[in-house]
């Protein structure tokens, strides 16, 4: 299997597989957070804005800085009209653009793994956020099989193929989240496994969400018609979508938060 670097040029095209995903998850992440209205907030990473509206919708921010290195997520982010009021700008995870303690809580909602070095992007999150402040996130569990997309490669990985997979996967077991927050400095840390279950109206609702754009959609647009027609198949068989109707699918991730030591 081979590492991918996964690019996200389509924004409504992300909006429609992962950006669902990752508001399913983030809703019972935000819950397991359970922030005090009023804060400071930056979502870095933060794709189409999907768990920066989130931030905005349920949590009363004062602020929101919402951050990401690919200007055509950020297109579509700026036109959520349930993120009104925040900001969203270009930027690298690993450099944030902001003063030290500016913030009083920072997340990254499933992107640490794609951070080039995971590690130095926790860190910028401790600098940035002033002292007794939150720094947080949730990750797919890549290890254990939790990645949404996990019965397309599976079926790929059993006709022959090299499944694309996600960059850094063991920096999302929980065990790597934990030792990061601990090398970082952060104190009172506290973990939990977030699953979820998403509901599509048939199965090409299903192939298309996964397949629209990121990591798998190089491999797939280069299959020939037979090739494609019997992964899907296969597919179909390992999600039970053997006849027209509803499919559904799970997917878990592992959260993490800790507080930045008070001075």
């Amino acid at each position: 299997m081979t590492q991918t670097t996964i690019k996200y040029e389509d924004g409504q095209a992300y909006e429609k597989g992962m950006g669902v995903w990752s508001q399913l998850a983030g809703q019972d992440f935000l819950d397991w957070l359970a922030p005090v209205p009023g804060l400071r907030w930056i979502d870095i990473a933060c794709g189409t804005g999907a768990f920066t509206e989130l931030i905005k919708q349920r949590c009363a921010p004062s602020e929101i800085q919402a951050l990401d290195p690919a200007e055509a997520q950020l297109v579509y982010a700026r036109q959520r009209p349930g993120s009104s009021g925040a900001t969203f700008i270009k930027g690298d995870a690993m450099a944030l653009p902001f003063l030290d303690r500016r913030f009083d809580a920072a997340v990254m909602a499933l992107a640490l793994n794609l951070v080039p070095d995971p590690s130095k992007g926790v860190s910028e999150m401790v600098r940035v956020v002033r002292s007794g402040g939150t720094v947080s996130t949730y990750i797919w569990d890549l290890p254990d099989g939790g990645f949404p997309y996990g019965p397309i490669q599976t079926e790929m990985h059993a006709v022959g193929m090299m499944p694309p997979q996600p960059p850094r996967a063991d920096t999302t077991a929980m065990a790597a989240l934990e030792t990061m927050w601990e090398d970082a400095g952060l104190e009172a840390i506290q973990t939990r496994k977030i699953s979820v279950k998403r509901d599509f109206s048939d199965f090409e609702d299903f192939w298309s969400a996964s397949t629209g754009t990121g990591l798998l959609r190089p491999t797939v647009i280069a299959m020939t018609r037979g090739d494609l027609a019997q992964l899907q198949a296969r597919v179909r068989t390992r999600l039970g979508a053997l006849k027209d109707g509803p499919v559904s699918h799970e997917a878990h991730a592992n959260a993490i938060q800790g507080r930045v030591p008070k001075i």
